[in-house]
């Protein structure tokens, strides 16, 4: 079996249509940028929630918690059926509970339905989101780290051209109608592409299977036995709390530091430190997905997460530190989500080059469930801020397990994957 990362076959011998490939990934990236403001837009809801009703933040931040445990957990079961299906009926399946979700938030005058609401839209969007990583994988198991990284690069910078007309709709006519307006938008997108997804054929992906990835696919359970699988896990747990966090408590994070509404003007631009910020991470966090599963591709996957995780951990604590000023809480957030989105390339891709790709999409959802593990602590740094007075402590913890994480990248995974190599 080979793990080399760098392992390419040449395009001549991989027997599919460069077109046809090409196109399912674009159809990929399109659903995933409809799902994207269900994580990244939902920063922007929190405080008008709040607002409205005075609920306290931590109750409300666990429906973001809802979202992200039923978006991930249930991966594994909707990849299990795409492994069998295919991508279409799953993507159709998510594009009108995608809809859904936003739509019954737009009425939500209860916690209950807030919950409730949030858990559909995680169903749909884990269906879309593991079937079009898991395709991706499939249709290119030459290039996993750059087609991982292409397709949550929809994901990651989806919600970047949807932020300021979100902001605005909110400001002009409530968070209700933006809700609304949205989650009717993203539905009928998801539901159209839908209908022109399909997987590569079964000789093709055998084909490439043998020229390219294993000598043989791991089952899921078969993986789960491998301590390969759970260091991922952990290392996959201990980098993506720390975005998490970010990623749900931004605008009160802004909010705290004093520089949410301060004018911040760079390369020509105007905006408020928090729509800039906003904005720019969103766009560097897609950006970083393709571009770090392409250089994972050429000098290896442990190698490029003990980099990237080693700057996610530095970024956190030069925020802490200096996020006060509103320039620099702008692009200092930019790199955090720069460091930090590339781990929906590098694990999947990772997955992929040591499990096969007969069962990629199962094996790939079994491992996002860690996002969802880590989703459990976004709670907690609310919780943690208000005991402590400050930001600081739930900084601290995150730097921590980033540089940890890349530490485990060289000393464990690494060691861990050539091993497993040899034997098979």
């Amino acid at each position: 079996m080979t793990i080399d990362a760098g392992s390419r076959a040449p395009a001549s011998s991989i027997a599919t249509s460069a077109t046809s490939r090409w196109l399912q990934l674009a159809l990929g990236v399109l659903c995933m940028t409809m799902i994207a403001n269900l994580q990244y837009g939902w920063t922007l809801f929190v405080n008008p929630i709040a607002s409205k009703f005075g609920w306290e933040m931590a109750a409300i931040q666990w429906a973001f918690t809802i979202f992200i445990l039923t978006e991930t957990w249930l991966i594994p079961f909707e990849g299990y059926l795409e492994d069998r299906l295919g991508p279409r009926p799953l993507v159709l399946f998510g594009g009108i509970m995608v809809g859904l979700s936003w739509i019954l938030n737009s009425f939500a005058d209860s916690l209950t339905l807030l919950y409730v609401a949030q858990a559909i839209g995680g169903i749909g969007a884990g269906a879309v989101y593991g079937t079009c990583v898991g395709n991706a994988l499939k249709w290119f198991p030459d290039r996993r780290g750059l087609a991982a990284g292409i397709t949550a690069a929809g994901f990651g910078m989806g919600s970047a051209l949807t932020i300021i007309p979100i902001s605005m709709l909110i400001a002009s006519r409530g968070y209700e109608t933006a809700f609304l307006y949205f989650g009717v938008l993203q539905g009928v997108v998801i539901v159209i592409a839908s209908f022109l997804l399909r997987s590569p054929s079964k000789e093709a992906l055998e084909s490439r299977a043998v020229l390219v990835s294993a000598k043989r696919s791991f089952a899921p359970f078969e993986m789960l036995k491998t301590p390969v699988f759970w260091v991922m896990y952990l290392m996959f747990v201990m980098m993506a709390a720390g975005g998490l966090m970010a990623t749900a408590q931004l605008a009160p994070i802004a909010k705290d530091f004093k520089v949410a509404d301060i004018p911040v003007s760079l390369v020509g631009i105007t905006l408020p430190a928090l729509t800039f910020a906003l904005s720019l991470d969103r766009v560097l966090n897609g950006i970083t997905r393709p571009f770090f599963g392409w250089v994972s591709d050429k000098i290896g996957r442990e190698t490029t997460m003990f980099i990237a995780f080693g700057i996610e951990g530095l970024g956190l604590l030069s925020l802490a530190h200096l996020g006060h000023d509103p320039v620099l809480f702008v692009l200092l957030t930019g790199l955090v989500f720069f460091a930090w989105g590339e781990i929906y390339s590098l694990f999947p891709a990772t997955c992929g080059d040591t499990f096969g790709s007969k069962f990629a999409t199962t094996n790939a959802g079994l491992l996002y469930t860690a996002k969802g593990t880590a989703s459990l602590l976004v709670p907690f740094s609310s919780l943690l801020t208000k005991a402590t007075g400050s930001w600081h402590a739930v900084f601290y913890t995150a730097a921590a397990m980033n540089i940890l994480a890349a530490v485990l990248a060289i000393l464990v995974l690494g060691p861990l994957r050539r091993r497993m190599a040899q034997r098979v």
